[in-house]
Order: structure tokens, then C-alpha cells, then sequence
């Protein structure tokens, strides 16, 4: 429900993760390596991340671009993992 009463409100945000091919076969961001049950537990750390799913972090729709920011840099880092970033 939105701020206003309406059951609509803005769609939740989303940043979508391209993984490297060699993670892309496996189950994503659900991969039962150590290092992605880590970045796991670091990404929703974050109070505005709704869901993971294996390539994909739902955020709340009204998240703080800098969050977005801060987030999209920290899965670049991960270049074992990570090709790219993109936000919707």
C-alpha cells in the first residue's frame, strides 16, 4: 500500500546482475560458493533490498540513489562474479 492510501504506488526498483558465464550455468546469486553466501548476507544487509533472486536484488521503490549507487559499485568489485550492473 502506498503513502497515500492507494494500493498502487511506484514499482519496486531493481538492479539486475550479469554474471559471468562460468556463474551464469550455476544458480546465481543463490551458488552455494562461501563468497556468494557472503555477498548474500552483505546485500540484504541493506534495509532497502526487498528479495534476491539469482540474478536479479529487488529494492524498495523509494530507495536513496546513492544506496542504488553504493550497492552497483560493490557488486562491480566482484569481478569473480559479476560482469555488469544495470538499474531499472
Amino acid at each position: 500500500m502506498s503513502v497515500d492510501g492507494s494500493a498502487e504506488g511506484p514499482p519496486p526498483r531493481r538492479i539486475l546482475v550479469h554474471l559471468r558465464d562460468e556463474w551464469a550455468s550455476e544458480q546465481g546469486l543463490f551458488a552455494s560458493d562461501p563468497r556468494v553466501r557472503t555477498l548474500r548476507r552483505v546485500l540484504v544487509s541493506y534495509p532497502e533490498v526487498r528479495h534476491i533472486l539469482p540474478d536479479i536484488i529487488s529494492l524498495e521503490s523509494v530507495v536513496d540513489a546513492r544506496v542504488v549507487d553504493t550497492l552497483a559499485q560493490f557488486l562491480q568489485r566482484q569481478q569473480w562474479l559479476v560482469k555488469s550492473v544495470d538499474f531499472e
